[in-house]
């Protein structure tokens, strides 16, 4: 466990290397995109000398790599911008939001995990079963389908025929947790069924893998039974696997909200994002997706870790 520590700092270095290609990236990405928040706002029909001025004082009219420069130092001391569409700190803009995709993310992962984790098991256990076949059948077709098929699905059944839910979740902050909760079931319940299945699959497959192993044969040598040596012998040895697969969906049901915060206007991030790409806003979209690079870095790195510290042979390859 003493190496753990150099591992860390090894993995942060890493991702804060990743994190600032990402950046290069994402900067050319929006900068990329047609039009600007000039044309925007002052409409088609305003005069080229006024969309030049306009340009000139949003700082728009700057060579690439100095606006660059101009925002990775803004972000190296905490400073994100301001709106171009509507002058607004995108710091305060992102606050406002980011909880709510956090809130999302995190009943859905409250569903999610114990649910996957549990089926996966099972079906590990009942290998080969009727129960086996018909879980991986349904996990399978849910794999299938993308995000939005199955949010309007949901929204068919369980809010215009059924009309348990609300199809649009947009939620306030004064809300009770009791009403938000409710607005945000069928937006989490996507995320649930989505991801859910991945993670069961891995499990599953995690501890089948194990199970082929020779202390596994003789734990059954012994007569110990199928469910103890699955539980007791092969569970807390494919803990590795399961938890990288378990903390990347949870990175995942934060990264891959904005299509589902799109389908049901929920006031997140993701949706956020997407207003500011209809208006050009470039640095709400450039922190937005910042945001989701440095949080999918972090969890993939939290996962690595955790891996080898469940699993210390990891730390040695092959």
């Amino acid at each position: 466990m003493g190496n753990i520590p150099k591992l860390i700092i090894k993995r942060l270095a890493l991702g804060i290397f990743v994190l600032w290609v990402v950046s290069l990236f994402i900067f050319l990405g929006v900068s990329l995109l047609p039009g600007d928040v000039a044309t925007e706002i002052l409409g088609q029909s305003a005069l080229p000398e006024t969309v030049a001025a306009f340009r000139h004082e949003l700082g728009l009219d700057l060579p690439l790599h100095i606006r660059y420069v101009h925002w990775l130092g803004g972000l190296l001391t905490g400073d994100l911008g301001h709106s171009l569409a509507n002058g607004r700190a995108v710091s305060q803009l992102i606050g406002e939001r980011l909880g709510n995709t956090l809130f999302l993310a995190g009943v859905a992962a409250c569903f999610s995990v114990p649910v996957s984790l549990l089926l996966g098991l099972l079906t590990a256990l009942y290998r080969g079963s009727v129960f086996d076949r018909v879980t991986n059948a349904v996990t399978l077709t849910w794999i299938s389908f993308p995000e939005f098929f199955v949010a309007y699905i949901l929204i068919m059944f369980f809010s215009i025929q059924a009309g348990w839910f609300p199809s649009l979740s947009t939620i306030r902050d004064s809300d009770s947790v009791v009403h938000s909760l409710y607005l945000v079931t069928l937006p989490a319940l996507t995320l649930t069924l989505v991801v859910a299945a991945h993670m069961m699959r891995m499990t599953r497959a995690a501890i089948i893998s194990v199970l082929g192993s020779p202390f596994i044969e003789m734990a059954k040598l012994k007569g110990i039974g199928q469910r103890r040596v699955i539980v007791w012998h092969a569970l807390p040895n494919a803990l590795a696997p399961i938890i990288n697969v378990v903390v990347i969906d949870l990175a995942y049901l934060i990264v891959g909200v904005v299509v589902v915060e799109v389908v049901f206007v929920y006031p997140g991030l993701g949706q956020l994002m997407i207003d500011s790409v209809q208006r050009r806003d470039i640095t709400v979209v450039q922190a937005c997706s910042l945001i989701f690079a440095a949080t999918y870095i972090l969890l993939n790195m939290f996962a690595d870790v955790l891996a080898i510290a469940t699993n210390p042979r990891l730390m040695y390859p092959k």
